[in-house]
């Protein structure tokens, strides 16, 4: 028998849960959210919102900016303990780093998260503009070239679940039908590598190239995102393959 106490922990609606709830609020382009902008986006009381903020801010995930809220640095030092992300991003580091000399392109490591592509490193040149995408931003799967890479390298009820929630059109040339994906994830499959040309942004391509662990699957992929004017797919793709297969040589070398 559930004693009220444990009930309410298991409670989604529980102040953890509403922390959640509120830190989901905040999205990639916000620095800071009033307690008004917090209220409307979580659709909770408003006396419930300025409580668990409260509660957030003595805990460090949340800070105080005014009469503003933005969130703290405690959630990033935790997120620098995932051991996933942390091993990641150690074996990929120098790999990305050569990738960046090479091409002068932004470059992107990520993982599977839920229906996301979500970046766990990013490496870009000076003065790159940022919207390709920040550490911690979610990229969709079926119109990125990480995304791509991720999906055909995965269990197929991923390209499933994907498929259900829908492929929104992105750009002018956003893949948006499921034959067409279908075929885009063979021709990964056969290559090696993932493209994609102005499906996410006007004006960029991308080569993305799977990381495998010893059962061929996705453990996470690696992309090179540059300007129409700057690169090509081919110049692109040997070097994105070589980045991967040496990312997960790496990992595998280590930890099997």
């Amino acid at each position: 028998m559930t004693a009220p106490g444990d009930a309410d922990k298991l409670d989604p609606r529980s102040v953890v849960g509403k922390i959640e709830i509120i830190l989901d609020a905040f999205t990639m382009d916000d620095v800071e959210l009033s307690l008004a902008d917090l209220v409307r986006r979580t659709g909770l009381p408003r006396t419930t919102v300025h409580r668990i903020c409260q509660v957030a801010t003595t805990w460090g995930v949340l800070e105080r900016s005014g009469g503003d809220y933005r969130l703290g640095l405690r959630l990033f030092e935790l997120g620098q303990r995932v051991p996933r992300q942390r091993i990641l991003r150690d074996a990929a580091r120098p790999y990305m780093q050569e990738l960046l000399y090479r091409t002068r392109s932004v470059i992107h490591l990520a993982i599977i998260d839920g229906l996301d592509a979500l970046v766990i490193e990013r490496l870009s040149p000076f003065r790159q503009p940022t919207r390709l995408t920040q550490i911690a931003g979610r990229m969709p799967m079926h119109c990125t070239a990480v995304g791509k890479a991720l999906l055909a390298y995965s269990h197929p009820n991923l390209l499933t679940e994907v498929l259900r929630a829908g492929l929104p059109r992105r750009t002018p040339r956003t893949i948006t039908s499921a034959l067409h994906l279908g075929r885009a994830l063979e021709r990964a499959r056969e290559t090696g590598t993932a493209t994609e040309v102005e499906e996410m942004h006007v004006g960029y391509l991308a080569v993305g190239a799977p990381v495998l662990n010893s059962e061929k699957g996705a453990i996470a992929a690696i992309s090179v995102t540059s300007a129409l004017h700057t690169n090509t797919v081919e110049q692109l793709t040997d070097l994105v393959k070589e980045a991967a297969a040496g990312i997960g040589a790496t990992l595998r070398a280590a930890y099997g």
